[in-house]
This record gives C-alpha cells, sequence and structure tokens, in this order.
C-alpha cells in the first residue's frame, strides 16, 4: 500500500507496522511536518534490552522524516507493572530503585536521537509529574467514569490473563487507566496526537484513544509495531546469559556486537530494515544473498547497530578482538573487547571449565557444555580440552573458546 506520508511508507517498508486506529487519517495528518507521537518505557531496570529497539528505531524514524519524538519515562507507572500478557506481577520497587534506573534509561537513549527543543527535537517526559499527586476521588470521578469493566475485560491483554486462572489485580487493572491518561495528558499539554507501542498494547492504546475523544471530542491515533521475534516465532534479545542490554556497564560491546553477528539466516534481512540507517533500496538488493555471503551480511548488521549504540569508535576494538580471537599466540592483555571471568585462585580445584562455561552464559547448561566438550568444540588457548579439565595458577590470563564464535578471558 502506498501512503501519502513519507514516514508511514518507509515505516510499513522496514516492517514497523502491525496495526493502526484510523490509519487513512493518521496518513493525512502526517503529511504535514513536526507531529507529536510518543512511546512509553516503564523503568524496571537500568538498563532497556534489545527487546525496546524496535519502538525505539520507530520513534528514530519518526524523527527522520521531520516529526517530534516524545519519550515518555514510567516514573509514575513503574510503581504499578504492565500486567499486558505477563503470568506472573512485577516486584514492587522502591523511589530510589526507580530513580537509580531512570539515569540508566536515559543514558540508553540518548545515542538515538537529537534532543532540544526544535521543531523535531526529541523529549524526554517523566509520567510521575502527574501521576504522583493525583487526588483519587477527582481523578475517578473525572477519569474513571470514562471507562467501562465491560469493555477493558473484553481486550486481549485481560482475557488472556484471566482465561489463564491468573491473578488480575486491582492495582494492576488500573494501569490500563493510567496509561489512557498518560496520553490525555501528554495531548492537551503538548498536543501529541499518536502513541506508539507494540501489538500487546493495542487495548491500552485504544482506552487512550477513546478517552480522549471522550473527554475533547477530538481524534487522535494509534500505531503498534509487531513484537521482536525470530523467524520460528521466539522472542529475540535472549541469550544462555540473560537479556542482551543496551548499556556496555551491562553488556561489552563486544558481546553485543557478537549477538547480531550471530543472528540466525532467515532473520538477517528482517534486522536489516528494522535496525539499520541503510537505504531501503539497497537492502532490498541484499534480500538475494545465501550461503557464506549472509555471513559478511551479519558483520555489516553487527557494525551498524554497534555504531548507533556504542559509537563507530567502538568497532575497531571489536574488529581487532575478533581477529586475534582467532590468531594462536595473540597477547591476551591486548584482547580488551573480550568478556573476562575471573577466578579467585583459592577457587581453582573446585572450579571447572564446565563450571564457568555455564556461569559465563557460553551455553544455557552443564548438559549442553559437556555435550560441546565431547564433540570437540571447546578449546583453552586453543587446544581442546576434556570433561575434566582444570585452571591452575601457571598463566595470570588463559582464553577459553565455545565454537568458533564464543570467546572469554579466564583471569586466575
Amino acid at each position: 500500500m502506498k501512503y501519502k506520508s513519507s514516514f508511514l511508507n518507509e515505516a510499513a517498508i522496514r516492517g514497523f507496522f502491525y496495526q493502526s486506529t484510523n490509519l487513512e487519517a493518521m496518513d493525512e495528518y502526517l503529511c504535514e511536518k513536526g507531529r507529536l507521537a510518543y512511546t512509553g518505557f516503564d523503568i524496571t531496570a537500568k538498563s532497556l534490552h534489545v527487546g525496546h529497539l524496535i519502538p525505539i528505531f520507530l520513534l528514530r524514524l519518526f524523527q527522520k522524516h521531520g516529526h517530534k519524538p516524545v519519550i515518555l519515562v514510567g516514573g509514575g507507572t513503574t510503581k504499578i507493572g504492565d500486567p499486558s500478557f505477563r503470568n506472573t506481577t512485577r516486584p514492587m520497587l522502591s523511589d530510589e530503585q526507580i530513580a537509580d534506573n531512570l539515569v540508566g534509561i536515559k543514558k540508553c537513549l540518548m545515542p538515538f536521537f537529537k534532543f532540544g527543543d526544535g521543531a523535531s527535537d526529541a523529549i524526554i517526559v517523566n509520567n510521575a509529574d502527574w501521576l504522583n499527586n493525583l487526588n483519587y476521588i477527582p481523578f475517578l470521578r473525572d477519569i474513571g467514569t470514562c471507562f467501562s469493566i465491560n469493555r477493558m475485560v473484553g481486550f486481549e491483554s485481560v482475557k488472556a490473563k484471566l482465561s489463564e486462572n491468573n491473578t488480575l489485580s486491582f492495582l494492576e487493572f488500573n494501569y490500563m487507566i493510567l496509561q489512557a491518561y498518560d496520553f490525555y495528558k501528554l495531548f492537551t499539554e503538548k498536543g501529541c496526537s499518536i502513541q506508539f507501542g507494540g501489538q500487546d498494547q493495542w487495548g491500552n492504546i485504544v482506552c487512550g484513544v477513546e478517552l480522549i475523544r471522550k473527554k475533547t471530542g477530538k481524534e487522535v491515533f494509534g500505531f503498534t509495531n509487531p513484537l521482536l521475534t525470530t523467524s520460528d516465532g521466539k522472542k529475540m534479545g535472549k541469550t544462555a546469559n540473560g537479556a542482551v542490554w543496551l548499556s556496555k556497564d551491562l553488556l561489552s560491546a563486544y558481546d553485543f556486537w557478537q549477538y547480531w553477528r550471530n543472528v540466525d539466516d532467515a532473520d538477517v534481512i528482517k534486522c536489516m530494515y528494522l535496525f539499520t540507517d541503510i537505504d531501503v533500496n539497497e537492502i532490498k538488493k541484499m534480500e538475494s544473498v545465501r550461503g557464506q555471503e549472509l555471513n559478511e551480511l551479519k558483520k555489516i548488521l553487527a557494525d551498524e547497530v554497534t555504531t548507533i549504540i556504542h559509537g563507530k569508535d567502538s568497532l575497531d576494538g571489536i574488529h581487532q578482538t575478533v581477529s586475534n580471537a582467532f590468531s594462536k599466540g595473540t597477547d591476551l592483555n591486548a584482547m580488551t573487547s573480550l568478556p573476562r571471568y575471573k577466578i579467585d585462585r583459592k577457587d581453582l580445584e573446585t572450579t571447572s571449565a564446565i563450571d564457568v562455561i555455564v556461569a559465563a552464559g557460553l551455553c544455557a547448561s552443564r548438559g549442553d557444555a559437556k555435550r560441546l566438550i565431547r564433540g570437540g568444540g571447546v578449546y583453552v588457548d586453543d587446544e581442546p580440552i576434556t570433561e575434566e579439565y582444570r585452571f591452575n595458577a601457571d598463566k595470570k590470563l588463559v582464553k577459553l573458546s565455545c565454537g568458533k564464535k564464543k570467546h572469554l578471558i579466564v583471569e586466575i
């Protein structure tokens, strides 16, 4: 489908579009530059992760086409936790934990946008500014009367949770109302008329659109993106060692680069469209690439995404480390980009290579590590090892490799 607005055209081609309210009217609305759209991020951790990249890159594309991104951080809603399609209730965080997380989240967002006071400059707002001081009775009378329980329990996010006999607390049930209220506040105070979100946010977004219509008589728009999944439908952004964090304090630039270097062949082109600034016509030419040549595309993908998030300067060290990892006799002190794992000398006798492999996230389980060792796929300083291998105090640094792609330096 051909759209009138340049933003929607490119968003659709790159794979960002899943569902929207009144698409035709939104397309017309976006033909004029300087429109405002927002995406919200609850601040439940010190860093965002790869699962957040689709909404981030969507907002980034929005700015590229001359519009103004509004980034909403959930200092208020984090205290409740979004229950959408979740089997468990999020743990309660203290004000101090939320404030600490907020510092890290803002740091993660900085590389993606141009911030400032210009017509298309991004801004960050915190919903704690209006949610923390709400008066309950006036809020119920003014906003609560606009919501139908019948309508709310009909949304898939709520039905899915209730149908599995999971507890949906009254606290969590309020999340939908507060997210809708966020949209209302951003519309009335800043003129923000579009909310972006993942496809699992559809019910929450529609509530905001309807609240604004009921309170103001004006039309605003909701736009959802597909969730980040692999070609076989699994969530992307997870490794044996946990989430793929955007902060280099939680995940080194080298490990981040390696994640993209090792994506499945079937996902390379999709990730090129979503997470790089490469022109769509150039990516289209890559779609016919098969076999060994895909490895070169993976390197391009890894370089592009890593440059955006960690800066171009990070690539020199990463490339050198990759080169050194395959070279025998390389000075391990010089391999500064490789992740490191420290073993206290007093624990050498009780710490096996299998212990280190699992603890460092090179394999998901001890069974996987043992199978890899038996197959000759684990090396210490480029020599294959057995299951009985123990590190010793002869060297302060050794290189541990699982296959050809996973390496780390063990400090003794």
